[in-house]
């Protein structure tokens, strides 16, 4: 469990950072009529946000190299 969560701390970070920076949306800009699909509910704006933080923090992710076979050959 551990190793699996340390192998997605990007994903990780980044869905807490869009959670919050959703929330902070939906406070201080939000929607004043109340017609706004999504950022007229803090659930919402919060798991949207959420959603793409994770995206785009996995986006810098560094993936292992794996040897090709074959060269080897």
């Amino acid at each position: 469990m551990k190793k699996r969560i340390l192998s997605n701390k990007l994903y990780l970070i980044g869905a807490l950072v869009g959670a919050l920076g959703g929330f902070l949306y939906y406070k201080y800009v939000g929607c004043i009529t109340g017609t706004c699909a999504i950022t007229s509910n803090p659930y919402r704006s919060t798991l949207y946000f959420a959603f793409f933080g994770a995206i785009l923090f996995g986006a810098f992710k560094k993936e292992k190299k794996v040897e090709n076979l074959n060269n080897n050959l």
